[in-house]
């Protein structure tokens, strides 16, 4: 009988080892989608940032050109 209540034990343990294991992951897979949206958000942010700087790279292209038309 001692032999079966070891076997319980380690039946038991294992159980809770799934659980605690699946409880995890389950917070690992949330931290990882809030993650991913952080680097979606940022990805956004710096892709206006460029288009952004692009806009204010012509407008003072378009601003020399003018002062060079003044001469």
């Amino acid at each position: 009988m001692e032999i079966l209540k070891t076997f319980e034990e380690k039946i038991t343990y294992a159980v809770e080892k799934v659980k605690a294991l699946k409880e995890e992951k389950y917070s690992l897979d949330k931290r990882i989608e809030e993650l991913e949206d952080a680097v979606r958000s940022k990805d956004m942010e710096i892709e206006r940032l460029v288009m952004e700087k692009a806009s204010v790279k012509e407008q003072i292209a378009e601003l020399l050109n003018e002062l060079e038309s003044l001469d």
